[in-house]
């Protein structure tokens, strides 16, 4: 990506989602949009729309707008995103059956090919997608898949030194436990437990602020 040091977070937060809207637009056959239309699908302010996709260049015209097809090829180009991307799942209990049922992978970053598990009694098909048992990762994992989503709860450093040497590059992690990975690997975490405990937080401190007075403000992720 151009100047990739220089994006805000909240701008490249919000590119996956920007993403996904052009693709349902450019599959029900739209080829071009206003950033004031595209801000009726995605509940983002036009004025910023338009600062996002300055990061990656004169992507419009004024008063013309801007050509889908063109969107998602730099998009695709310069983020690195692959709509036909590989996505393995490890684990297929209770969350991992949860995100194999989620349905809104679609037109942002490819799909979960297949889940892996330890317990025989889950090895078949699941909402759609095959789970394997974990015996067979090395003969099964899809080939070029380079991201794995790790639901597991036992064996968890282990299971990542399999993965890695198996070729994965990107691990989503939901264990909430420590591993170690090489450089190279690119580690993201998903606390839903710390989440809850910083909105406590931030809803404990505005209603114990005095009605008179205004509210601080909150940063969210959706803000630049």
């Amino acid at each position: 990506m151009r100047n990739a040091n220089s994006v805000p977070k909240a701008t490249l937060q919000r590119y996956p989602v920007y993403l996904k809207a052009l693709r349902k637009l450019q599959k029900n056959g739209v080829s071009k949009i206003m950033s004031k239309e595209l801000s009726q699908f995605v509940d983002i302010e036009p004025t910023t729309i338009r600062r996002d996709f300055s990061f990656l260049g004169n992507l419009g015209k004024q008063g013309y707008g801007y050509e889908v097809d063109k969107l998602i090829d730099i998009f695709n180009a310069e983020l690195g995103v692959d709509f036909d991307e590989k996505i393995i799942l490890v684990g297929a209990g209770n969350l991992g059956r949860a995100l194999l049922n989620y349905n809104k992978w679609d037109y942002v970053v490819g799909e979960i090919a297949c889940a892996f598990d330890t317990d025989p009694e889950k090895v078949g098909s699941m909402f759609g997608v095959q789970v394997y048992h974990m015996d067979t990762l090395e003969e099964m994992m899809p080939a070029g898949c380079r991201i794995a989503i790790l639901t597991v709860s036992e064996n968890i450093q282990d299971t990542v030194d399999r993965l890695i040497k198996n070729g994965i590059t990107g691990i989503v992690d939901f264990t909430h436990e420590h591993f170690k990975v090489p450089r190279g690997i690119v580690v993201k975490y998903v606390d839903v437990v710390s989440s809850i405990q910083e909105l406590v937080f931030v809803t404990n401190s505005m209603n114990t602020t005095s009605s008179d007075e205004p509210h601080p403000q909150i940063a969210t992720s959706d803000q630049a």
